[in-house]
């Protein structure tokens, strides 16, 4: 039975692993060569020291997926909007566990103080992510066509959103940056 629990400086030769697959083989992603795991680790630090969730899936003692969310733009009029990332290794797709990440991913990041959570999906045929986002209740509000260009393609991107909490229907607790 897979566990998640909160991501490790241990875990991010995994988590750069993963990602590392997505960037060299899928256009979920408009990254086109890998970070390094310095690289991942930085990120990793940046999300977690802005109290944002990071936190990994665990199959067996293997780091199968990550999760995570951050801030959708560095202005403080975005400070609780966020756009979400999970991914997946190969050999874990198709089990349900994406679902469990975004559960997952949506209420710690509700608990962080985020209202309104942001799916920014690279290329409009990556029908598993869409297809993932609106079973968990997230809703199409736009596309942005032909924006990206890996594999010698133009790629969408397919915006979808999902008001966390109390979302937009009260003023936040603090109104300060």
């Amino acid at each position: 039975m897979p566990q998640i629990r909160p991501s490790t400086d241990a875990d991010v030769p995994q988590i750069a692993a993963i990602y590392r697959h997505h960037v060299l083989t899928g256009t979920g992603t408009f990254e086109v060569e890998p970070p390094s795991p310095a690289d991942m680790a930085a990120r990793r630090g940046d999300v977690i020291g802005k109290g944002l969730p990071f936190f990994v899936l665990e199959d067996a003692g293997t780091v199968v997926g990550f999760a995570y969310c951050n801030w959708f733009k560095p202005r403080p009029a975005y400070r609780f909007s966020a756009e979400d990332s999970i991914y997946l290794s190969p050999e874990a797709a198709g089990r349900g566990w994406g679902r469990l990440l975004l559960h997952e991913l949506m209420a710690q990041a509700e608990r962080a103080g985020v209202r309104s959570l942001i799916a920014v999906i690279g290329d409009s045929k990556n029908t598993a992510s869409i297809a993932l986002h609106r079973s968990c209740g997230f809703t199409d509000v736009g596309v942005l066509a032909a924006c990206g260009w890996k594999f010698d393609r133009w790629l969408d991107v397919v915006l979808m959103q999902r008001a966390l909490g109390r979302g937009s229907d009260t003023p936040p607790a603090q109104s300060s940056p």
